[in-house]
């Protein structure tokens, strides 16, 4: 049975999918959100789960799903999954090193590996809604953070579910610059203190990845404070 107030949240614990869940709850209720967290055998995995795990207590919902995809590892290729990969430090917006302008930190195709179980899961509780919380202005170029893709993976959907399943994936932030983000974040109540972005740390963000300069560069355009700890913070560009 297709249930039309529930949707389910891609939630890394990191900002944007935050910010998302929170849109998402704003839309259907906490009632009616049901929270899915991936880890892929990413450096910061642990972290990254406590603060899924915070953030859905903080928004007291109850339908949770924790899936483990290891496979990335052995596959390898970026930065995110594979030891051999040295995760860069204080690169944003300078050309790669490798001659692609898709950074080494890209994992490749990795959301649709988690459109793929959002999907399932979705179809299984008759969701009607996916919310993931993809950038793609002022990001670091992943191409599977484009609206092209989400609207390409819409076609999918409709021809590989059950002809009566109707899910909409739902990119609430694509268009916004990371510092809108975090003033949206800001506006909704969106618990930022609990979020976690940096690639390599999990005690002490290192301030250095080009995730943790988006997020500094983002709170500081925006005039509002960063609330989690750095072991050091980069001015802003």
């Amino acid at each position: 049975m297709i249930d039309s107030r529930k949707a389910v949240v891609l939630l890394s614990g990191g900002m944007d999918s935050c910010v998302s869940a929170a849109i998402a709850r704003e839309s259907h209720g906490a009632g009616d959100i049901a929270l899915l967290h991936v880890g892929y055998g990413q450096l910061t995995q642990d972290r990254e789960l406590r603060s899924f795990t915070d953030i859905a207590d903080f928004y007291s919902v109850q339908r949770r799903l924790i899936v483990q995809l290891d496979h990335f590892r052995a596959i390898g290729g970026s930065a995110l999954t594979d030891k051999n990969v040295s995760v860069p430090e204080n690169q944003l917006d300078r050309p790669s090193s490798h001659g692609s302008s898709i950074p080494v930190t890209y994992v490749p195709f990795r959301n649709a590996h988690f459109l793929s179980v959002a999907v399932s899961w979705a179809e299984a509780i008759g969701a009607r809604a996916i919310y993931i919380g993809a950038v793609e202005e002022d990001s670091s170029g992943y191409p599977d953070c484009r609206p092209e893709y989400y609207q390409a993976f819409q076609s999918v959907i409709r021809e590989g579910t059950r002809p009566e399943t109707q899910i909409e994936i739902v990119t609430p932030v694509i268009t916004l610059k990371k510092s809108e983000i975090v003033r949206r974040g800001v506006e909704l109540g969106a618990p930022l203190h609990l979020t976690w972005s940096c690639y390599q740390s999990e005690d002490a963000a290192c301030g250095a990845c080009d995730s943790c300069l988006l997020r500094l560069r983002a709170f500081a355009e925006a005039g509002v404070a960063d609330p989690i700890p750095y072991r050091q913070r980069v001015a802003a560009r």
